[in-house]
Parts: structure tokens; C-alpha cells; sequence
């Protein structure tokens, strides 16, 4: 059998069958991302509409919790006092820098506690006595983000949370109120709070309104990658069956050597 011969030949339907499988899969993945980018529209939508809002009463951000469990970017207003002496550490990096979020639980009237990212410090500021301006005394109202608690490790790339060394990869609330020393009853709001930039604090240190609310949103791209290699499969396929009902018109019925 010559060359020009084997590929005239219609391949069997096993490989048609392969090429069927691998087509519908093709379509399935596409039409699987343009679903994601209406969920991610959808959802930047959302955002967008609550980052907008007047801040809410913490209590009143606490009911939204309690019924749907999302308060995820929703402005709120707290008010009580910062215990300094129970930060927690949250591993981070801020506009090309690493250091450390700083996680302070703010004291409520009814002595329950919410933990607060007041923002942003370097590496060599971890040490609260090295930014004492910026810890505040007295009774504050604090501005920022309602944000989710993560309920398990996000991911088995990160590393283990270091509690001794009060450094934090994930944000695990039980682990964080655990070690902080806080008192032994205290209640804890089972979410965060991302302060707002502004005010800023005194000293410049935390950096506040280290939120961020950019998410990607390639899925389209994705969908048109994948659309593309299915109609690219299907023209491969379609000059085959082409070749094997008879090749080029120009070949048909020619001679052969």
C-alpha cells in the first residue's frame, strides 16, 4: 500500500468514535466557562453594589449573616476598643512589599469580640513597640469590609499556620482567637473586618484599605480557546472523511501508476 493510498483510506469508527468523545468534550468545557463568565459577571455586579453602599451596623451585618452566610465586601460600622496585646499576624505582601496584615480584636459594648485587619506593616514593624502611634487607645469606630471566614485550609500548597510565632498563612478565626489570650468566655463575630484607608492611622502604620476587590475574569478567553480547538478538531476530521470518499476532485478517477 502506497502512502498517498493509507491516507485515502477511511479511518475506522473507533477513531471517529475518539474523535466524537474529544469534540463533545471540547464543547462542554466552552460552554462550562461562558456559564463561569456569567457567574463572574454576576458576581462583580454584586460586588461592585455593595463596596458602594453606606456602611451597615455591625449588628445589622450580623443578621445578614446569620441568614444567607455571605457578608463578603459588605461596608460596616463598629465601634468598641482595639485590644493591641492580642494581635494576630496574617502573612502578606502590599504593593511589591512582604510583611504582615495585622489582625487586632476590637472589644464590643456587649463584650463580644470581631477581629479587625487594620492593615498593613513590613516585615521589620511585626513589633507593635516599633509603630506606637498607630496603636489606638480609647474607643474607636472602626470602617471597613465585612469579609467571609474561611472554614478549612484553602489550599495544601500553603503553609501550616505557625500560632507559636503568631504568623498566619490562612485565616483560621478558632486558631486566631485561641492564642491570642483573649478571655476565656468571650464571644467572637464569626467573620472579619477589612478597615477602610481612611482615616489613616497615626505614624502611617497599619496601612488600612488593603482589600482587594479585582477579580480576574478570563472566562471568555478560556471558552473561545476551547470552542477553537473543537471546530479545529472537526475540520481534521471533516478532510479526512473528505479524502476517504475519494481524495482531491482533480485525483478522481485517475489513473494510478
Amino acid at each position: 500500500m502506497t502512502a498517498d493510498e493509507a491516507v485515502g483510506r477511511r479511518p475506522s469508527w473507533p477513531v471517529f468514535a475518539a474523535a466524537a468523545l474529544l469534540f463533545g468534550c471540547l464543547v462542554a468545557l466552552g460552554t462550562w466557562q461562558l456559564e463561569r463568565l456569567a457567574w463572574k459577571e454576576a458576581l462583580i455586579a454584586t460586588i461592585e453594589a455593595r463596596i458602594h453602599a453606606a456602611p451597615a451596623p455591625l449588628a445589622e451585618v450580623e443578621r445578614a449573616f446569620a441568614e444567607t452566610g455571605d457578608v463578603e465586601y459588605r461596608p460596616v460600622s463598629a465601634k468598641g476598643t482595639f485590644l493591641h496585646g492580642s494581635e494576630r499576624h496574617f502573612f502578606a505582601t502590599w504593593r511589591g512589599a512582604a510583611g504582615y496584615y495585622v489582625y487586632t480584636p476590637l472589644a464590643l459594648a456587649d463584650g463580644r469580640l470581631v477581629f479587625v485587619n487594620r492593615g498593613f506593616v513590613p516585615f521589620d514593624r511585626k513589633d507593635p513597640a516599633t509603630r506606637a502611634a498607630g496603636q489606638l487607645a480609647g474607643p474607636q469606630t472602626v470602617l471597613g469590609l465585612a469579609r467571609g471566614p474561611l472554614g478549612a485550609k484553602p489550599s495544601s500548597l500553603l503553609p501550616d499556620n505557625d500560632p507559636a510565632a503568631n504568623i498566619f498563612y490562612w485565616k483560621d478565626i478558632a486558631a486566631m482567637k485561641a492564642t491570642a489570650g483573649l478571655p476565656a468566655g468571650a464571644g467572637i463575630i464569626p467573620f472579619f473586618i477589612d478597615a477602610a484607608a481612611e482615616p489613616a492611622n497615626p505614624g502611617g502604620l497599619p496601612i488600612g484599605g488593603v482589600t482587594l476587590v479585582e477579580l480576574p475574569n478570563s472566562h471568555l478567553q478560556y471558552a473561545l480557546t476551547w470552542y477553537g480547538l473543537a471546530a479545529a478538531l472537526a475540520g481534521v476530521v471533516g478532510v479526512v472523511l473528505w479524502r476517504g470518499r475519494g481524495g482531491r476532485p482533480a485525483d478522481r478517477g485517475a489513473p494510478r501508476p
